[in-house]
């Protein structure tokens, strides 16, 4: 008998339930819960990988309403642009506009004659001409021309003034003779 007062078989009992006991937990820790955790750590690599995906498609479809939004702006001032050229020939309309453009501007006698006509190298402005006019403004005081070159420019987004040149008129000191050089963008018809 030993100090606990238990029998041989006994004993032997309480060792094989303990060895059983151990011999569960083994089965319960390596069949059970193991998968179990390596199932819970692939679902979560999971959910980690689809929120990364969602972050990014939420980033992806915020940049596409951006795109969207910058394309209608776009779309809008393209059809406004191409809305400010009259139809037909350049030849035929912008020196008549250019004459009432400068006679409200109170500078009189303004002539505007096509110096050249080109297409644009760069594969994206295709379908657009450059035209470059002359504009003679035979009488023009510095004020008023600069204000009417300024409103030109604002007034006709698809002009630019490329040159200026000024002489002064010795019999009309308070006049100039202007020579405008400008270039003109217009799509192709």
């Amino acid at each position: 008998m030993n100090k606990l007062g238990l029998k041989k078989d006994q004993i032997q009992k309480v060792g094989l339930t303990l060895v059983g006991f151990v011999i569960l937990l083994y089965i319960y820790f390596s069949f059970f819960l193991g998968p179990l955790n390596h199932s819970r750590s692939a679902a979560l690599a999971a959910i980690n990988e689809k929120q990364s995906k969602l972050a990014s498609s939420k980033n992806n479809l915020a940049k596409a309403a951006n795109l969207e939004q910058q394309a209608k702006a776009a779309t809008a001032r393209f059809a406004a642009l191409k809305s400010l050229n009259s139809e037909g020939a350049p030849i035929a309309w912008f020196p008549p506009r250019m004459k009432v453009f400068f006679a409200n501007q109170q500078i009189d006698k303004a002539v505007a004659r096509l110096e050249s006509s080109a297409v644009f190298k760069q594969p994206e402005l295709s379908a657009w001409l450059k035209f470059n006019w002359v504009i003679d403004l035979p009488q023009a005081d510095y004020a008023t021309l600069g204000t009417a070159i300024s409103q030109l420019e604002n007034a006709e987004p698809l002009l630019a003034v490329t040159k200026v040149s000024i002489h002064a008129s010795p019999d009309q000191p308070e006049f100039q003779q202007v020579v405008l050089m400008a270039t003109n963008t217009i799509p192709k018809q």
